[in-house]
């Protein structure tokens, strides 16, 4: 049996009938065929729920109408009305004004008396009538939409069903989207939650229920989704507090949470309670989240959480962070979440003196945003209350920091403490919590033990970000055994010193010999050659992105001695292509000092570099762009600097962020990093080490993908493109593309294989252990990759798929008739009378290799098809099918139709014939009198006259799609016209009149506006 569509939406009505959700099928709703609440349920519930207050039934109808009467229209801002009713509540006021107002919630969040349903397959009637796969109701409302599509079924994925969602029924049935909390997408290997109103990379995966293992990839994520997101007390409290919707956004934003932000803030908040003092120690617990972990939001869940609890009786929060640029970030984000959270008092500290103003003015309440360098002011108490709690960010640096330093000067003992010493001992009752990315032992110290962690594995298998890869090139600048042996014993101590600046400063002088070491001038030679040698090999491979790296040096001396280096060797680089970040020193030479710039040109660069477009594409960094720098395109980070541990995981994961055609991260070590890396993976998260690989893998993969593909091609002679001239590669990469088409089930593997070999080529470009051959090879399934790809979508090759040899030789000998004519179907500017070019078309037909040919018919009439779509919407729908109807009936071709030429022939001659059907389309008005826009209006009212079975003068017919023409055209001169209700509702009475005028049947008449409707919204789209 296959797992269809259905059988899929029949496996979450029994897992959710398991979380207590009855299952109802849509025809046993009661209700009108456009409305979407179940009023008897939200009745029944309002009723019961506010009983004692004698709420009254009119009462319950008017809250129910109030729901009703917030306009579809503005879909955004009468969703964010029912979210903040839904999770707030509202006032109701009395039909006695005598009678106390009650407070009204539409969810019962405290005894859990509500009435749940799980309802398939409701006909909604909107513009058009919808019916989404699923809706799960809480009384009445239907708070959570799923889209269903098969795992089975080639081309049906949950991207399609997210598109769905938010344009089908976006624009014909909005009203259902006004109750919306979330949505749910899922073909049941892939299941993702997110926002109606989030763009389709914010949907993500459920991965945890709580008290169960993390581990749940593939068709686990439909259980952990149900079990978790779904469970009924988890569901409430997500649409309680979990879901965000900023005081005012430009962009329509709404976030759902995702699973680790939930259970950290949950589970932090639980901690919280039990550290405050005096029974507890105030030690808040630390919270350790990997790159993804959405921190600034499990911090504003988390505070929303504490200040609407009883039992801290409004508290007053304390954000802090150690960079002034974090705590901008955290104060913009948290001064726009006042409703949010239920507090108006959110307000970025000026000074120490300041926030004690701010604190002993009150006995609870207010968020208040710092940084912890602000604390050294001086030493006088803030608050002595319990109720205060300091929310920490990036816990593992200057915030954990308690020591006490001794100084002697000539005026005596001077006795000066960290940062987190005057933090603690101003407000001694606090209760301190710690956010971090890399805990050290001092980091639990001061905040307690790991609450709840967030890995770079889950990070990954959440698609938030990408595996890293480990390249050690340390041996190719020449350093010797005893000189990395010195390299190992300085980690060793840095080790040893941990997070303590001050132990840190006796190493100062192995420091300066380390610098000794790895500023060698032979060495910064030997280094500068290989790293362009690298650079260049990866950038020419199109391996890179957007050819973005970092290059982080030791010290700034270092970094400016590099520089000079690779300058001296690319002199053509120093405009543009490189650049130094790093601040000025007072006593720098006036050519550094130049360079460097001022903080301003500073700023400049971080926005060119953060620009996948600008020529800025390599950074020589030192200690700046290290942590919180995120570019998600830049994929190669260079290290020439010995890095502790917990600094360690922050710097490569610079390279960690997801970003389209980008597989993986690559590190590439030039000092002997890798036993320091394993040994923060082990320390931070042992199953991380399994989210880091050597490049040795991808050489294998590599390999191992090809040994594959040389299996599919044994039978194919390709010794021409490896020992030919031009002409004869041409040949032979054409002959190639035609092989793997035999069938589609070849054709499917050998794409989905050289897909493979790419991501783990992209990696592996740079290094010398590839041999030549397996360049060679590489670069001929990649070409071949190109051409079919370039038959099947029908745009330009990816160049970046074929090395610079092919695409040289393919740009300067166009000749060989296959590839040539599928290049020039990439031209986007012939004009449209190129589209029905005999001569070519007697071109395509003439080509003997008959899968190719097909596949050039084929995009052709795609082509020409999406031309006669732009005026007439339903012939462009009809030949479609047709089209797609053809298409299936050769995808279905199998081996023994290999050498059966009539089955490519007569394939050929239908798709042929199919485009000239099309190109008569253009013209086929012109026997009746009317222009190709009125063809399009008439035969729309044709199509409704055999679809209802009814008879209508054609002569009439001609003249009413005229009108029709002439009607629409008047009412739609407005560019935002399909926007504006007024003109929407204008045409449609306008039509109804002019049907009447005409004496057309009476058909459903709203049926006939949908699709005049829709005629005209794709004309006017498409008109130039």
């Amino acid at each position: 049996m296959n797992f269809t569509e259905e059988r899929l939406e029949q496996a979450f009505i029994e897992l959710l009938k398991k979380e207590y959700y009855p299952h109802f099928t849509g025809d046993s709703i009661a209700r009108a065929a456009d409305e979407v609440l179940i009023d008897e349920d939200l009745l029944h519930y309002l009723l019961l729920r506010y009983e004692n207050e004698q709420l009254t039934e009119t009462e319950a109808k008017t809250i129910i109408l109030q729901l009703k009467t917030l306009p579809a229209s503005d879909l955004y801002e009468s969703n964010k009305t029912i979210q903040r009713w839904l999770s707030d509540g509202f006032i109701l006021k009395r039909e006695d004004r005598n009678r106390k107002d009650i407070h009204v919630e539409l969810i019962d969040f405290s005894t859990n008396h509500n009435i749940y349903k799980f309802v398939n397959q409701l006909e909604i009637v909107g513009t058009e009538k919808r019916i989404p796969d699923g809706i799960l109701y809480i009384n009445g409302l239907p708070v959570v939409v799923f889209e269903f599509k098969s795992a089975i079924r080639e081309g049906a994925t949950i991207h399609d069903a997210y598109v769905q969602l938010t344009t089908r029924y976006k624009r014909d049935i909005p009203e259902l989207f006004k109750y919306n909390a979330f949505c749910v997408i899922s073909d049941g290997v892939n299941n993702k939650a997110g926002s109606f109103f989030a763009p389709y990379e914010f949907f993500y995966a459920w991965r945890r229920i709580a008290g169960m293992a993390r581990d749940k990839d593939g068709i686990d994520s439909m259980f952990t989704l149900v079990r978790g997101m779904l469970n009924q007390n988890q569901l409430r409290d997500i649409i309680r507090n979990f879901i965000y919707i900023p005081d005012t956004s430009k962009k329509n934003e709404k976030i759902v949470c995702r699973y680790p932000q939930y259970y950290a803030a949950k589970r932090l908040y639980e901690h919280i309670k039990t550290a405050q003092k005096p029974d507890g120690d105030g030690k808040g617990g630390t919270y350790f989240g990997a790159t993804g972990c959405g921190k600034s939001f499990t911090m504003l869940f988390l505070t929303r959480l504490l200040m609407r609890s009883l039992h801290f009786e409004s508290p007053t929060i304390v954000l802090i962070t150690d960079r002034t640029d974090l705590d901008d970030q955290l104060s913009r984000q948290f001064t726009n979440a006042k409703q949010f959270i239920g507090d108006n008092i959110i307000i970025s500290v000026e000074s120490r003196e300041h926030l004690r103003e701010l604190l002993q003015s009150r006995q609870s309440g207010g968020v208040f945003l710092t940084t912890i360098h602000k604390f050294t002011e001086d030493t006088k108490l803030l608050s002595e209350r319990n109720n205060v709690i300091c929310i920490s960010d990036e816990a593992h640096r200057s915030q954990i920091n308690l020591d006490q330093k001794i100084k002697i000067t000539e005026k005596g003992v001077a006795k000066t403490y960290g940062f987190a010493k005057y933090l603690h001992d101003s407000l001694p009752n606090a209760v301190f919590v710690g956010f971090t990315g890399t805990p050290i032992d001092a980091t639990l110290d001061v905040f307690g033990k790991v609450v709840d962690a967030y890995t770079m594995t889950e990070s990954v298998e959440d698609e938030i970000t990408v595996r890293i890869v480990y390249e050690g090139r340390a041996a190719k600048v020449v350093l010797n055994n005893s000189e990395l042996e010195k390299i190992e014993r300085y980690y060793e101590e840095a080790a040893e010193a941990g997070a303590n600046e001050y132990q840190i400063e006796k190493s100062k002088e192995e420091t300066t010999q380390m610098n000794a070491i790895l500023g060698d001038p032979k060495r910064l030679q030997a280094l500068a050659e290989d790293f362009i040698k690298h650079y260049e090999n990866r950038v020419s491979e199109g391996a890179t992105v957007c050819g973005k790296a970092l290059f982080v040096c030791s010290s700034r001396e270092i970094a400016y001695e590099f520089y000079k280096n690779v300058i001296a060797l690319r002199p053509e680089w120093e405009l543009e292509q490189i650049k130094m970040i790093m601040t000025r020193g007072k006593d720098d030479g006036e050519t550094l000092y130049n360079l460097l710039g001022s903080k301003e040109y500073r700023k400049t660069l971080d926005t060119e570099f953060k620009n996948e477009k600008s020529n800025f594409k390599i950074a020589i960094v030192v200690d700046m762009w290290l942590t919180g720098f995120d570019v998600p395109f830049l994929d190669t980070i260079y290290i020439d600097k010995p890095i502790q541990q917990h600094n360690l995981i922050q710097t490569i994961s610079r390279v960690n962020r997801k970003f389209e055609g980008k597989n993986k991260g690559l590190v590439v070590d030039y000092i002997g990093i890798k036993k320091q890396m394993n040994l923060a993976l082990a320390k931070y998260n042992k199953g991380d080490e399994n989210n880091f690989e050597d490049i040795a893998q991808s050489l294998v993969d590599v390999r191992n993908h090809l040994d594959l593909l040389s299996k599919i091609f044994h039978k194919f002679d390709n010794t021409k493109y490896f020992a030919g001239g031009a002409l004869e590669q041409l040949n032979t990469l054409n002959m190639a593309a035609e092989y793997v088409q035999q069938t589609k089930e070849v054709e499917t593997r050998f794409m989905g294989l050289v897909k493979r070999l790419k991501a783990a080529y992209d990696i592996c470009a740079g290094s010398e252990q590839l041999t030549q051959q397996e360049r060679d090879y590489t670069h001929f399934y990649l070409a071949v990759r190109s051409i079919v790809a370039k038959l099947t979508k029908g745009d330009a090759p990816d160049t970046a798929q074929m090395n610079a040899r092919v695409r040289e030789m393919i740009k300067n000998a166009l000749a060989s008739d296959g590839v040539e004519e599928i290049f020039k179907m990439g031209d986007e500017n012939q004009s449209e009378q190129d589209l029905f070019d005999e001569d070519y078309l007697a071109k395509i037909n003439n080509i003997k290799l008959p899968n190719t040919k097909i596949k050039l018919l084929q995009q052709l009439l795609a082509k020409v098809i999406g031309e006669i779509k732009k005026v007439n919407r339903i012939k462009g729908i009809d030949f479609s099918k047709k089209m797609q109807s053809l298409v299936e009936r050769y995808n279905q071709r199998d081996e023994s139709d290999i050498l059966r030429s009539e089955v490519y022939e007569e394939m050929a001659e239908q798709l042929t014939n199919l485009i000239w059907e099309v190109r008569k389309e253009f013209s086929a008005g012109d026997e009746l009198g009317i222009n190709l826009e009125e063809k399009a209006f008439y035969d729309i009212l044709k199509d409704l006259c055999i679809k209802y079975d009814f008879k209508y003068p054609d002569a009439q017919m001609i003249e009413l799609a005229k009108a029709v023409k002439e009607l629409v055209d008047s009412q739609t001169k407005f560019p935002d016209w399909s926007k504006r209700d007024d003109i929407k509702s204008a045409l449609k009475v306008g039509l109804i009149l002019l049907l009447d005028e005409f004496g057309y049947p009476p058909v459903e008449r709203d049926e006939v506006y949908v699709e005049i409707f829709e005629q005209a919204e794709n004309f006017k789209k498409n008109r130039v």
